[in-house]
């Protein structure tokens, strides 16, 4: 599947939360990660950032796709972090 997660979170725990998904996603701006995952990564990453970040004062958006094809992407003015395959 195809995820696209986006966030606001406090500032002292927002690192935390970048360095995280960083294991799993492609950064793509700033509190925005996207990329390919299996059900389990999923469980894995939603588990995790419920340990970084605070319920009641954070949020944590996840837009979830069955496959990256589906998703038309537009961009206007420059592309933060582009992601591209290294063979």
């Amino acid at each position: 599947m195809y995820v696209i997660i986006v966030y606001d979170i406090s500032i002292d725990r927002v690192n935390n939360v970048c360095k995280f998904l960083r294991q799993y996603l492609h950064w793509i701006q700033n509190s925005a990660f996207e990329g390919e995952l299996t059900e389990a990564e999923l469980e894995q990453i939603k588990i995790g950032l419920k340990e970084i970040i605070k319920l009641d004062e954070d949020s944590i958006l996840f837009f979830i796709l069955p496959h990256k094809r589906l998703m038309r992407k537009e961009v206007i003015g420059i592309e933060k972090s582009r992601i591209s395959t290294i063979i």
